[in-house]
């Protein structure tokens, strides 16, 4: 028939789909792990669990993106570490319970599929399942003309672990004296990045291209690291360790984050300058004329994981985080809270 449609003239390409699904297959095949079951391609991920171990088994979950640290990404063509960040920001939310990530899972949108584009993001995911211990169990690639630009893109993510009911860390056993650890992140990791980018792109007119001194790095290379992934260490930890609670500083900061493991009766006095800053927040907090106040609420400042520990095990968790390559420092302490005083504060 003269003038008939296609779905591939509308701007979705099922053969090109077809060809990137073939190459996702071998990039999962990276993420080995006992309880996958067949590979990627099929309608569901099989995963068969080994309880064994766990004699009450309690499955956790957690989904989360990336945010507008993708517009980085889209400026300078680098598409290798998102994918990192995209499972970082997710593994690293079930370990605050204590559990061992198992599998995850992926959707990306693209205005105009790009295989080569969607492959170095899905290398990425790959790498970051492989530095958590978790298997690439399946996915979903969508192309999307008319809602995302044809450079353009959007993931998400969503990770699956398991850990003993009886060994949950729930912040049930927080007590007055107990002390706060605070584990370094790699830089901004993905928060933030809507006034990061108000900053640095619109007042000081920078391009990812411009070289920042204090950076040794181009802007681009700095606002690009991923984010740390801290399952292998602080998994170490919770082998032998009293560690009562964890605390993934994303958005919020150290005391909005803080305040959602702490039990009522407690609060965090924090310490003002007991650790080290990186670079890029005293940049940002200079060339924005940001509050202090806005820093902590907005960014995470050099801390990307707390953890709330007996007084009498801080050193040994210190000393054994410095041998596994983590940057860690004793930030604060918990005192008793009363009536409606706030959960958090700078001493």
């Amino acid at each position: 028939m003269n003038g008939s449609m296609t779905y591939s003239g509308s701007g979705v390409d099922i053969d090109k789909a077809d060809r990137l699904v073939e190459k996702i297959k071998k990039i999962a095949k990276s993420t080995p792990r006992s309880g996958v079951m067949g590979e990627i391609g099929g309608f569901g991920g099989l995963y068969s669990l080994n309880l064994s171990n766990t004699p009450n088994p309690v499955l956790v979950s957690a989904t989360d993106g990336v945010g507008t640290k993708l517009k980085i990404a889209f400026q300078t063509d680098r598409h290798d570490t998102i994918g990192i960040d995209l499972v970082a920001m997710c593994v690293n939310d079930i370990l605050v319970q204590g559990a061992k990530p198992l599998f995850f899972l992926d959707y990306l949108a693209m205005g105009c599929l790009d295989n080569d584009t969607a492959e170095r993001i899905v290398q990425g995911v790959a790498k970051g399942c492989s530095e958590a211990g978790c298997a690439l169990l399946g996915g979903e690639t969508a192309e999307m003309p008319g809602m995302y630009s044809d450079k353009e893109y959007d993931i998400s993510g969503f990770a699956v672990g398991l850990v003993d009911n009886d060994k949950i860390i729930d912040g049930s056993y927080i007590r007055n004296g107990h002390q706060l650890i605070g584990i370094g992140s790699s830089g901004l990791h993905s928060n933030g990045f809507s006034l990061v980018r108000k900053i640095f792109f619109e007042k000081c007119g920078y391009t990812p291209e411009t070289e920042i001194s204090e950076f040794g790095s181009t802007l681009g290379e700095e606002l690009l690291k991923p984010t740390r992934i801290y399952v292998s260490s602080v998994r170490n930890l919770l082998r032998d360790l009293p560690v009562h609670g964890i605390a993934h500083i994303t958005g919020g900061g150290l005391e909005d984050n803080l305040i959602r493991v702490l039990p009522s009766a407690c609060k965090a006095r924090l310490q003002k300058g007991s650790w080290e800053v990186p670079p890029v927040f005293q940049v940002l907090q200079r060339e924005g004329a940001v509050s202090d106040e806005e820093m902590t609420r907005t960014f995470n400042n050099g801390i990307g994981m707390v953890l709330v520990a007996p007084s009498s095990h801080v050193q040994e968790i210190m000393d054994r985080l410095s041998a596994m390559g983590e940057k860690s420092w004793l930030i604060g302490e918990i005192v008793s809270r009363t009536g409606s005083e706030r959960q958090a504060e700078w001493a």
